[in-house]
């Protein structure tokens, strides 16, 4: 008998073991506690959104969602971590709208591939993004922000929370759309742009709802326009830019729940039940929505449609600007 023909009946035979194996994996599926690898750091709305998620989660896979919180290279360190776990559906993670559509056009070489290394879930929120300003600027609105950005071309500052993440690529889109010359400012953060802001160092920002609404109820700073399709609920008053005649710019921040790529399609299906399941209950909608966030809770099939749009979308925007990492 040849080599080969030992080899293939050698295959064979061993079918049957794999098949038993992964049935075990399938049927015992949550063996032991899970690890939610939330990529960013602990306190602010990202790590709400996870640990209110890996809470309702534990409850209905019936085992502890441990989350733990791995930050750097704008949520690429983070996934990266989930995307290394191999076929361990054990471990599981969020990943934002930076690390799954924006870096891949940004960074040289991203240390994952995601559409080979990641298996999407679901997406979980959309946080709406608000444009303000100080109210030292005299401005009053929209209107009358575009109009000193025509008259002193290059010489209103906006704040974004990083060069290459979303709300700097929210502030490229906007330029592009209104034909106006603002200049971006960088900052390592929200926070840091935020406190800028309020010292007058920098006119506006263009931030997560969360970050901004604080400040804009204490009457420091001027609510403009929401870069999104629909007004945000917790500023019921304030227009979006579609509103204001610019229907393309809409940056809603994101974050989706996603798998090792290599886990097992069963135990990922039990993963995706129990997170809709908390997604869309009552408590969930309610602790998401006090910090500007919209459950989504779709399927794995929608996920990775959007994820294709969104990478096509940010990739345009990164192009016309020629945006580039510092």
């Amino acid at each position: 008998m040849s080599i080969t023909r030992r080899g293939a009946i050698a295959g064979l035979a061993a079918l049957p073991a794999l098949n038993t194996r992964a049935q075990a994996q399938t049927s015992n599926f949550p063996s032991k506690p899970l690890t939610f690898i939330v990529p960013f750091p602990a306190g602010g709305p990202s790590d709400i959104f996870g640990r209110h998620l890996a809470q309702g989660m534990s409850t209905r896979l019936g085992q502890s969602v441990i989350v733990e919180n791995k930050s750097g290279a704008a949520g690429v360190t983070g996934v990266d971590f989930v995307a290394k776990a191999g076929s361990d559906a054990h471990v599981m993670g969020m990943m934002s709208a930076s690390a799954g559509a924006i870096m891949q056009h940004l960074m040289p070489k991203m240390p994952y591939d995601p559409a080979r290394d990641i298996a999407p879930i679901t997406l979980m929120v959309r946080v709406q993004e608000i444009l303000v300003v100080n109210n030292k600027t005299g401005i009053t609105d929209f209107k009358g922000f575009i109009a000193a950005a025509k008259a002193k071309p290059g010489k209103i500052t906006c704040g974004s929370a990083g060069t290459g993440g979303i709300t700097h690529l929210a502030i490229e889109l906007l330029k592009r759309e209104a034909g106006i010359d603002i200049l971006h400012v960088p900052y390592r953060g929200a926070a840091p742009a935020t406190n800028d802001l309020l010292a007058g160092t920098v006119d506006s920002t263009l931030l997560d709802i969360s970050v901004s609404l604080p400040h804009i109820r204490s009457g420091a700073l001027t609510p403009l326009a929401v870069s999104s399709d629909t007004r945000a609920a917790l500023l019921p008053d304030v227009p979006t830019m579609r509103e204001l005649g610019l229907p393309k710019v809409n940056s809603d921040n994101w974050y989706a729940l996603i798998s090792p790529g290599e886990a097992l399609r069963a135990n990922r299906q039990k993963i995706y039940e129990a997170a809709v399941a908390t997604l869309k209950s009552k408590e969930v909608v309610d602790a998401y929505a006090a910090v500007g966030g919209l459950v989504v809770a779709g399927t794995p099939e929608q996920l990775a449609a959007f994820l294709r749009e969104e990478s096509q979308k940010w990739a345009a925007v990164i192009k016309s600007a020629n945006v580039k990492l510092e």
